[in-house]
């Protein structure tokens, strides 16, 4: 009996223990749930992105343009439903156009909606609610000045005949057959070599009589180097394009600008002088003068590489000559490899050798039955004219 008693209390004693420690340590997993289910979780690293590239191009409209009516527009007018009212007319010099009944009305600068309204309203004094239509048949051409560093600045007239490209609300659409600045821009040469391509102005007269025009400047040199997008807005009649004049160029932006379809694909220089085949050749775009006399067939065995002339005219007519040496590898831009331009004469003159000699076979000439200049130099144990001797 007291053994059973004994093991009694020691069960019930070990009893007590196991729940004790049971409840110590779920309190503290409890515990310690409560702890992390309290913790903010921490956040990853945010992941850097590289920053995109901001493009400089001036501000232009993205609104679509209004087309207005001009001399030259060709319309087609009829009153809904009621015989006699038909005309088929176009927009005289004065911005006029002559109706049934109503006669001469002025639609010079308004929309197509402007214009049916004005009709309307002429007609609403004659009769009862009329239903006018107004179409565009045949646009007049657009006339745009080009002025600047381009290959023929001047007045351009393009024609604008594609069907369709207005819409019966007098809005253009995306193109349509009416011309863009690049394609102007082609048409008159394309970008001159000192041409900056950052600094195209686009001058748009107001369709108010009386008011100022607008100036919009377009930087494509920094999206051809750098990427992105600039527009290439459409060209009205009456719109003006000027290429500025780029000040001190480095060569990244002139072969930049050359191999971009707004310069001319190939320029017109003559080469003249002691070259393989002297005359007119055709190089690409802002090319070296090296390039120009490689075109030539390279020096002759006359010619002297410390003495070539470029020949130039500016716009304003005045002749510079500027003497260089002839070095092919030579940096493009460099004073001895300057970009060419349309127009440049290369002369490359004669060595030492070569005027010593012409100088004997004139001074000889009299005598060149018997004794002629080359006969004297190989008296003299000199070289030919013929050597290969430069200088």
């Amino acid at each position: 009996m007291p053994f059973i008693l004994r093991s009694g209390l020691s069960a019930g004693i070990a009893a007590t223990w196991m729940l004790t420690v049971s409840l110590t340590w779920g309190c503290s997993v409890r515990a310690e749930e409560r702890r992390n289910w309290l913790k903010v979780p921490s956040r990853p690293a945010p992941t850097a992105f590289p920053k995109p590239r901001s493009v400089s191009v001036s501000f232009f409209p993205e609104a679509s343009y209004r087309y207005r009516l001009g001399p030259g527009d060709k319309l087609v007018m009829s009153v809904f439903k009621i015989d006699g009212y038909e005309a088929s007319v176009q927009v005289l010099s004065d911005g006029t156009i002559n109706l049934p009944r109503l006669g001469t009305m002025d639609v010079w600068g308004l929309t197509m909606d402007e214009a049916r309204q004005r009709i309307t309203d002429g007609y609403q004094q004659i009769l009862r609610r009329p239903i006018v239509y107004l179409d565009l048949v045949e646009q007049r051409p657009v006339r745009v000045t080009v002025t600047g560093q381009v290959g023929r600045p001047g007045v351009f007239t393009l024609p604008v005949n594609s069907p369709g490209s207005i819409s019966s609300d007098g809005e253009l659409g995306s193109g349509g057959g009416w011309p863009t600045m690049v394609d102007v821009i082609q048409r008159a040469g394309g970008v001159a070599a000192m041409g900056d391509l950052s600094r195209l102005e686009l001058l748009r007269p107001s369709h108010q009589r009386g008011a100022s025009s607008k100036r919009y400047v377009f930087d494509y040199l920094t999206v051809l180097k750098q990427g992105g997008f600039a527009p290439n807005p459409l060209i009205y009649d009456g719109d003006s394009i000027r290429v500025l004049k780029a000040d001190a160029p480095i060569n990244a932006d002139l072969i930049t600008t050359a191999s971009s379809n707004f310069a001319p694909s190939t320029i017109a220089v003559k080469v003249v002088g002691e070259v393989a085949s002297p005359g007119l050749v055709e190089i690409p775009s802002n090319a070296p003068l090296s390039q120009a006399i490689l075109a030539s067939g390279g020096l002759s065995s006359r010619a002297s590489v410390s003495r070539v002339d470029l020949i130039r005219m500016d716009g304003e007519g005045r002749t510079t000559i500027k003497q260089m040496s002839y070095s092919p590898g030579a940096e493009l831009g460099s004073s001895d490899n300057p970009p060419l331009r349309s127009g440049d004469v290369v002369v490359v003159d004669r060595n030492n050798i070569a005027k010593f000699s012409d100088g004997m076979n004139n001074a000889l000439e009299p005598l060149t039955p018997i004794v002629n200049a080359a006969s004297v130099l190989r008296i003299l144990g000199l070289p030919g004219a013929g050597g290969n001797s430069r200088r």
